[in-house]
């Protein structure tokens, strides 16, 4: 289940998708816990707090989660910017680029200290690399799925059980398993964001380098 299957995509295999989804976990936790409160890749709750801020005419908190907001716009623009540049190439070359440009990015934030401004800074680069990641790979053996947020996989986790459960169709079965193994995978990074931010601060996002080194490695070394 973690390996490749012959013929199957790189940038589609469930392995893949499990190191992108530590990741993911761990950058929610990692800005929420040490980051003033922001979440960093669903952006549906910073849209939540912008209405609320808008009714408590509570313009401070409204430019603090209106930033990241547009920073998540900035990362799929670029993303799709590197697809076009290197669409001649193999699926696998410009998903190398954007993990590249990840790497990059959480080498930044990793030097911005903990503070009010810092973070919104900081914020807004975990904000632009998590889009990046969401734009640049978005199936798991031809299904769709995020890598940065659980809403789209547990739904369709919880489609493919009740198929499964109706049809006793072993492909549903296989699907729903690997759905579940995904969210799964994001709360153990999640967890793991809480554990390093506690420990190191901000220099814990360094810790998710470990998990996008290794998702650079398998595109380019398959």
């Amino acid at each position: 289940m973690m390996g490749r299957k012959t013929g199957e995509p790189a940038e589609e295999s469930f392995f893949l998708a499990v190191l992108l989804t530590i990741t993911g976990g761990f950058l929610d936790a990692y800005t929420f816990c040490c980051r003033d409160h922001v979440f960093a890749n669903a952006q549906t709750g910073n849209i939540v707090q912008v209405g609320i801020a808008v009714a408590m005419r509570d313009y401070e908190h409204l430019i603090r989660y209106l930033i990241p907001i547009f920073a998540f716009s900035g990362g799929v623009f670029l993303a799709m910017a590197i697809k076009d540049r290197y669409v001649e190439g193999s699926p696998s070359v410009w998903r190398q680029r954007v993990l590249l440009v990840e790497i990059v990015v959480a080498g930044i934030v990793s030097a911005i200290p903990v503070g009010a401004a810092a973070n919104v800074f900081a914020n807004v680069l975990v904000s632009f690399l998590c889009a990046l990641q969401a734009e640049s790979f978005r199936k798991v053996g031809g299904k769709v799925f995020a890598s940065t947020m659980c809403t789209g996989n547990l739904r369709s986790g919880t489609e493919n059980l009740y198929h499964a459960i109706t049809t006793k169709d072993s492909k549903f079965r296989k699907n729903a398993g690997q759905y579940f193994g995904i969210i799964l995978t994001f709360i153990g990074g999640a967890a793991i964001g809480v554990c390093m931010s506690a420990l190191f601060g901000e220099k814990a996002i360094l810790v998710a380098e470990v998990p996008l080194i290794g998702a650079l490695c398998f595109l380019s070394f398959p």
